[in-house]
């Protein structure tokens, strides 16, 4: 008898847990976001915001709380309740590199959340103002900067971000000395560039190409391994020729988390919804028209991804002896 009670209790519970899953979402869903309105992340986010909402059936409302390379957001989601209705916009950046930079996080980018979904792997380029850098080519552009060690300063979109990191890789591989200049967001430290501010970016193609196609900037490299088909004229950095640059990919991704704990019938829910929104062919012809690649992977696959990338990125910083508090 005692043996039919605690199945039946454990059948209960088992009930209790599968039916807040099974009717998820009954109200609107909040998407928190660690980076600025118009940054490249946000753009990508914005895209999916209304697809997402129609297939959920409940709105997504995108929160932000920008600042310290998107731990403010990430903390904040970490700490929130499990039930699917606080999400994180992440990068390879605040669900990877930012645990080796940051020391006194609050929080574990890894076991305080669940990877839900990958949305896409993002390229960057190398911008240049051609006022401030007479180059037209990566290996001009490398001889210059080696020539005058220090001179030049490069932006980024914040300390620690995925554009930091990005040129932090590049300069620690070539054995380029130069200043690094962070922004508050995308927005700024492009317009950085734009305005002679500062000599250079790694842009995400996606920011970049208003800029370029406007003749206001030079673009030199794109990072990934393979050409990105936007801008097929500019040459990936691993076939420059210059010496360090071979095999060199550091392209990022954006995905979306919940905290830890959140019902993995939820997770699969969103997982799944996801990913048909970006293989929609507008969304998806819209990314890639902007430079994008899309990345589809299970929860668990997701999770693996993270990994791996949280171990690439703490080599990258200490070969580049990089340290933020």
């Amino acid at each position: 008898m005692a043996a039919i009670i605690a199945a039946c209790a454990a059948m209960a519970l088992q009930v209790a847990h599968a039916q807040p899953a099974a009717s998820w979402p009954t109200r609107p869903i909040t998407l928190i976001m660690g980076f600025p309105a118009g940054s490249g992340v946000d753009v990508v986010a914005r895209s999916i915001q209304e697809p997402l909402s129609q297939s959920l059936g409940q709105p997504i409302i995108i929160d932000y709380k920008s600042g310290a390379a998107g731990n403010i957001a990430s903390e904040y989601v970490a700490r929130a309740k499990a039930d699917g209705y606080t999400l994180a916009f992440g990068t390879a950046a605040t669900h990877g590199s930012n645990a080796a930079l940051y020391k006194k996080l609050t929080f574990d980018v890894e076991a305080d959340f669940v990877p839900v979904s990958p949305v896409l792997d993002v390229s960057n380029v190398l911008m240049v103002n051609p006022d401030i850098v007479p180059a037209t080519t990566l290996k001009e552009f490398v001889a210059l900067i080696k020539a005058n060690p220090g001179k030049y300063n490069f932006a980024s979109t914040g300390n620690g971000t995925g554009t930091h990191m990005a040129f932090a890789e590049f300069n620690a591989r070539l054995g380029l000395t130069m200043t690094h200049v962070p922004y508050k967001g995308g927005p700024e430290a492009l317009t950085s560039v734009v305005r002679g501010e500062t000599c250079c970016v790694m842009s995400q193609v996606q920011t970049a190409l208003p800029h370029y196609k406007a003749g206001k900037v030079r673009l030199l490299g794109v990072t990934t391994a393979k050409p990105v088909a936007a801008i097929p004229e500019v040459p990936t950095i691993a076939s420059s020729g210059v010496p360090g640059a071979q095999g060199f990919d550091s392209s990022i991704w954006f995905g979306v988390f919940a905290p830890a704990g959140t019902d993995p019938a939820i997770v699969d829910k969103l997982n799944a919804a996801i990913a048909a929104v970006v293989q929609q062919p507008d969304i998806r012809s819209r990314f890639e028209s902007q430079g994008n690649t899309l990345r589809i992977e299970t929860p668990a696959q997701f999770k693996q991804t993270v990994h791996n990338n949280r171990i690439k990125w703490a080599e990258v910083i200490k070969a580049a002896s990089i340290q933020l508090n």
